[in-house]
């Protein structure tokens, strides 16, 4: 599939698409784009886009590096919230997209302290009320769900690389 990304993975923040992601690249034997470190490098902290123009512009922002992202032979790993723009879902009917869940239990240590994050302020009450609000577009957008709760990016890659019918072999 040259010039269209191989597998998208969405989900809550901290549910680990980078780890995952790059692990299933490599296994892929294909680039990884994160979409959040490509606003970085771009536009500079997340949370100064956030303070400094809003959700909104940072929306903005965000649909088109994701627009840009599918467009590349690799895989790609959107930002939690990606999934609440509905040009950004749209586009993903067009991708094998999964979705990787994980417990309240199982992310508490992750969201504890996230400057890095600005919507997780409140914590994992925030991180809570955060996954909530958008389960729906989440379910809507995946066609695999994986849980990743206590289990090594390695194992949730290689299940990913099951479910999309092999991989590189090594």
């Amino acid at each position: 599939m040259p010039n269209q990304a191989r597998v998208v993975l969405i989900g809550p923040p901290a549910s680990g698409k980078t780890k995952v992601g790059k692990q299933l690249a490599k296994k892929l034997g294909c680039e990884f784009v994160d979409t959040d470190a490509v606003i970085v490098a771009g536009h500079g902290p997340i949370t100064d886009l956030f303070a400094t123009y809003g959700e909104q512009h940072f929306r903005d922002v965000e649909r088109e590096v994701v627009a840009h992202a599918l467009t590349h032979d690799a895989v790609v790993s959107l930002g939690g919230g990606a999934v609440v723009t509905e040009a950004t879902r749209k586009a993903l009917g067009d991708y094998r997209v999964v979705l990787l869940s994980i417990s309240e239990d199982a992310v508490k240590h992750r969201v504890a302290d996230s400057p890095k994050r600005p919507l997780l302020a409140g914590g994992i009450d925030a991180w809570k009320a955060l996954v909530e609000s958008r389960r729906e577009w989440y379910n809507e957008c995946a066609d695999l769900t994986v849980d990743v709760s206590h289990r090594a990016p390695e194992d949730v890659a290689a299940e990913i690389i099951k479910w999309l019918g092999g991989g590189k072999s090594e």
